[in-house]
């Protein structure tokens, strides 16, 4: 395939808030505006610049290149450590029985508790792909790089990672879940409120949002029916999630209620079973080989792509990369890498 990831660089900011103008809204980590996204390239552009391992407030973005053209059609982004700056605000939905024996009556609610539990995990965020790529299994290819990326530069994350899906957004821009409850204390729109979030942070939030847990029988049907579910775009993205060993622990987002999805960093599928291997040789014939997922290089000079990979036999166990994968990831004989199959 002729598409590779690499980390974004100066100059990438155009083609980013290209892809930010097609998200449809809701999309936190890619706003449609320019300067965020400029402010955002700088910041990633130190990170990868970075010569300590350690985890730190840091923004790693990657995008998705056609290696022939340089078009930029997607985009991934790794936060290291969230929650540094300011809270980190989440929704954590509970339930509480109550039983009258007067009564010979028992009730279960649910309830919605903000909460900063996930404070210092680091996150995996801010994946889209263009409209017109979205078929070989580039999401794919996008999803388990951040991954890799993180198998090689294990001490700059922490031991546990996040992950916020979007949450369900009809086709006027409105978030039900928004509408029935944070729009009662902010008076804003949903499209207002994370647009304030992405460009300065949600910190607003502990200023007007209620400390005590709110019943989700209080809210309109509307609210409670889309609580923890995801944007009908963001089902693959939560199904791959659910594979890398991702789950939902009742954390839902504050603004659009979609859910928070939360994995150890070290069982996490794609960084646990990502193996390191040296390029011996080249695989002579395109078809042959595992389709893998590969990646080359420390911090600004990552690079991952699909390859075919064999591993040889027990006896000769070289490992070859068919010759597209190795001039796409610019591998010479003797380079390490790792993998993963797809």
């Amino acid at each position: 395939m002729s598409y590779r990831i690499r980390p974004a660089r100066a100059g990438d900011e155009q083609s980013l808030y290209t892809l930010a103008q097609l998200t449809g809204g809701g999309f936190t980590n890619l706003p449609p505006d320019l300067k965020a996204l400029e402010d955002k390239v700088a910041k990633s552009c130190a990170a990868f610049s970075e010569t300590e391992d350690a985890v730190r407030d840091h923004v790693y973005v990657l995008v998705l290149e056609h290696a022939e053209t340089g078009q930029v059609v997607g985009t991934a982004q790794i936060f290291a450590k969230v929650g540094v700056k300011q809270p980190f605000y989440s929704y954590r939905l509970s339930q509480l029985t109550k039983t009258s024996p007067e009564l010979d009556h028992r009730i279960t609610t649910r309830m919605l508790t903000l909460t900063t539990d996930l404070e210092g995990c680091s996150e995996v965020g801010g994946l889209f792909l263009h409209p017109d790529h979205r078929t070989g299994g580039l999401g794919l290819l996008l999803a388990r790089s951040r991954y890799l990326f993180i198998k090689m530069h294990r001490a700059c994350f922490a031991d546990r990672f996040l992950a916020e899906l979007r949450g369900v957004i009809d086709e006027n821009g409105r978030a039900p879940f928004w509408d029935g409850l944070g729009n009662k204390f902010f008076g804003m729109s949903f499209q207002e409120a994370d647009y304030l979030n992405s460009i300065k942070g949600n910190h607003f939030i502990s200023d007007l949002m209620p400390d005590y847990p709110i019943y989700t029988a209080l809210l309109p049907e509307t609210a409670r029916e889309v609580i923890g579910q995801p944007h009908t775009s963001g089902r693959p993205a939560m199904r791959m999630l659910q594979k890398e060993g991702f789950s939902s622990n009742g954390y839902v987002d504050i603004f659009d209620g979609g859910p928070t999805m939360v994995a150890e960093t070290d069982h996490i599928i794609s960084v646990a079973h990502a193996k390191e291997g040296t390029l011996q040789g080249v695989v002579e014939n395109e078809d042959d080989g595992v389709l893998s997922v590969v990646a080359k290089g420390r911090l600004k000079d990552f690079r991952a792509s699909y390859a075919k990979l064999t591993e040889g036999t027990k006896d000769n166990p070289q490992i070859k990369l068919n010759k597209k994968a190795i001039d796409n990831l610019q591998l010479t004989s003797g380079d390490n890498f790792v993998h993963i199959p797809r």
